[in-house]
C-alpha cells in the first residue's frame, strides 16, 4: 500500500481526545512483481516527526512466490492480474513449444473457472470479475509483447472471457426486466456485440447469447450486407 495512502487512512481515522490526536497506521506491505535472489523479505518503514523518528519493518509480497491455490485460498484476488509475472522467464519456451503453451493456457482456464465459481457463490460480483479479467489481459499484452503465441494463446483467452462476461451481464439485465420481447432483443444485441468483435465462433455465440445457431447465422449475414 503506498505511503501516501497509509497516511491518508491514518488521518481519516484519527481520533481527537481533548488536545491529543491519535492516528493508527494500517497494516501494510509492498508488492514486488519481479524478484531476484537478493530481493529481501522485508523493508524498513521510517517516519520522521518533530518529536522523533519511528521505524518498523513491513513485509514484501513477491508475486512469484504465490501459487494459484494460495491466491484463491487466501482471497488475494488482486494478485491475479500479475500472476503472469511468475511465468515471465519461460515466455520464450511457451512461444516455441505448443505443449508448454497449452499448459499455461490450462492454468488460465483454471483461473477463469475459479472466478466463475466465486461469482456464483456471491463472493465477487460481475463487475469485479470483469475488472480482474480485463487487467489480466492488459498485463499480458504489456509484458508479452515480443511473444506472439503467448499473446494469441493466453491473451485471446482472456479477451474471450471478458466478452463472455459482458454478454452475460447484458443478458441478465434483460432477463431481470421480465419482458419477453426485451429478453429476445437483449439476446440479439448480445450476439451482435460478439459478432462485431469477431473473437468467437457462431456456435459459441449461440451458446452464450441463448439464440439458435440459425438465428445467429442470420444476424451474421445481415452484418455483411
Amino acid at each position: 500500500m503506498p505511503v501516501r495512502h497509509n497516511m491518508q487512512i491514518a488521518l481519516d481515522e484519527g481520533e481527537v481526545t481533548e488536545e491529543t490526536l491519535t492516528v493508527t497506521f494500517p497494516n501494510t506491505a509492498v508488492l514486488y512483481l519481479r524478484t531476484y535472489k537478493k530481493t529481501p523479505d522485508k523493508m524498513k518503514y521510517v517516519i520522521v516527526t518533530p518529536g522523533g523518528t519511528v521505524q518498523y519493518d513491513i513485509p514484501i509480497m513477491k508475486v512469484q512466490s504465490y501459487t494459484l491455490d494460495d491466491i484463491f485460498e487466501k482471497r488475494l484476488l488482486m494478485l491475479i492480474p500479475f500472476y503472469i509475472f511468475s511465468h515471465e522467464n519461460r515466455f520464450s519456451e511457451y512461444d516455441s513449444n505448443e505443449q508448454r503453451l497449452e499448459e499455461l493456457k490450462a492454468e488460465y482456464q483454471d483461473i477463469l473457472e475459479r472466478l466463475d465459481g466465486l461469482e456464483q457463490q456471491g463472493f465477487i460480483g460481475a463487475f469485479d470479475k470483469r475488472t480482474i479479467i480485463e487487467l489480466s489481459g492488459d498485463v499480458i499484452r504489456e509484458i508479452a509483447q515480443k511473444y506472439e503465441n503467448v499473446q494469441k494463446g493466453v491473451g485471446d483467452m482472456m479477451r474471450g472471457a471478458m466478452i463472455e462476461t459482458e454478454a452475460r451481464t447484458i443478458l441478465n439485465r434483460g432477463i431481470s426486466q421480465g419482458i419477453s420481447q426485451g429478453i429476445n432483443e437483449t439476446k440479439r444485441k448480445t450476439a451482435l456485440i460478439m459478432l462485431h468483435d469477431g473473437e468467437l465462433s457462431i456456435e459459441k455465440i449461440a451458446k452464450y447469447s441463448g439464440l439458435e445457431v440459425a438465428e445467429v447465422e442470420k444476424l451474421a449475414g445481415s452484418q455483411t450486407v
